[in-house]
């Protein structure tokens, strides 16, 4: 068992910048797929950004070129960097960790971009 534990939501204007951090409990953090979800209310989780054990990435179209994904291995820990933060980007955020067949979720962090 894998737990995830987000940190870094909160209120921010638009514009703005955050940045999300996942630390992992797990002896073999460099092997996971690492991914960040969200969740909008009254709609489905959908894929923000991801990054594989080797580091190749991707990212959801409405974030690309505002948000980036990272990690650090030493750290047991993913981020997300976003950036020009929209309105329309308010939801839950939550961490992943994949190692085929399991996914592991966090609690999830709420993030609020409104003036």
């Amino acid at each position: 068992q894998v737990q995830l534990v987000e940190s870094g939501g909160g209120l921010v204007q638009p514009g703005g910048s955050l940045r999300l951090s996942c630390a992992a409990s797990t002896n073999i953090f460099s092997s996971y797929t690492m991914g960040w979800y969200r969740q909008a209310p009254g709609k489905q989780p959908n894929l923000v950004a991801r990054m594989t054990n080797g580091g190749t990435t991707n990212y959801a179209d409405s974030v690309k070129g505002r948000f980036t994904i990272s990690r650090d291995n030493a750290k047991n820990t993913v981020y997300l960097q976003m950036n020009s933060l929209k309105p329309e980007d308010t939801a839950v955020y939550y961490c992943t960790a994949t190692l085929i067949p399991t996914t592991y979720w966090g609690q999830g962090t709420q993030v609020t971009v409104s003036s």
